[in-house]
């Protein structure tokens, strides 16, 4: 099991989206389990404040190390296992991907932590051996929409959480490439047919038609992930082939 620690200060935000679809059939087999704690809950002043100026002036706020790290603290015990992993949500971290949340997937605790306004005070990474990690580059409003991702990227991972064992390691990212395109019943519809070698039953074709996809949507949409992607000589011949293809194509 993993369980999911979130700290936050707007624990509402989670029961909807974590409440259906896969996270709450993994909550129900027992298999992933989450809690929202609200940091405001761990302020120890009359107002339950959690963030104040900055130092140094500027716009905006920041929030407190005090009841941050008080919280963490408090719910988190076993911060010194290997098995349990401080995360904090910001798009100053490491860039998720899939290689990163199949480590995860392996622990067996984390404990993630939803910055707010400018940001938190920078010795609660320093304090908590935080990770920073960020879902993309852009800005939200605060790490709890990130947070809810992680968890369920993190999620899917987890044996037994998906029907299909070897569904995970098809998807998109999870070799280097984007996934290949589906297609299911009818065969014919809106005047564009299914390709012919899914419906051939002939599975070494069916494979190689899906590594080419892959290879050519990647090519395609993200080519820089070509420069990471863990490819054979037949995988480099047929990218030659097809750039020099769109090359000519180009010139047309």
């Amino acid at each position: 099991m993993v369980r999911f620690d979130v700290f936050t200060l707007f624990p509402g935000m989670f029961d909807g989206p974590l409440g259906d679809s896969i996270v709450s059939r993994a909550v129900r087999a027992g298999l992933v389990s989450w809690q929202a704690h609200n940091i405001r809950d761990y302020a120890t002043d009359k107002h339950h404040v959690t963030d104040d100026l900055p130092y140094g002036g500027g716009g905006g706020m920041v929030m407190k190390a005090e009841p941050l790290v008080r919280a963490v603290e408090s719910v988190v015990e076993d911060r010194g296992s290997p098995d349990v992993e401080v995360l904090l949500l910001t798009p100053q971290g490491d860039r998720l991907s899939q290689a990163l949340a199949r480590r995860l997937s392996n622990r067996r605790r984390l404990a993630l932590i939803c910055g707010r306004y400018e940001g938190v005070d920078e010795r609660v990474p320093q304090l908590l051996e935080a990770r920073p990690v960020s879902i993309g580059d852009y800005v939200l409003s605060g790490g709890e929409l990130a947070a809810m991702v992680l968890i369920e990227v993190v999620a899917r991972l987890v044996p037994g959480v998906l029907g299909d064992p070897d569904a995970t390691f098809e998807d998109s990212h999870s070799e280097g490439l984007l996934e290949y395109p589906h297609y299911t019943r009818p065969a014919e519809f809106g005047g564009i047919s299914a390709p012919d070698v899914l419906l051939s039953g002939n599975h070494a074709q069916v494979y190689r038609w899906r590594r080419q996809q892959s290879l050519r949507r990647t090519l395609l949409r993200r080519p820089d992930m070509l420069d990471r992607a863990r490819l054979d000589d037949a995988d480099r011949d047929y990218l030659a082939e097809l750039r020099r293809n769109l090359d000519e194509e180009s010139q047309r």
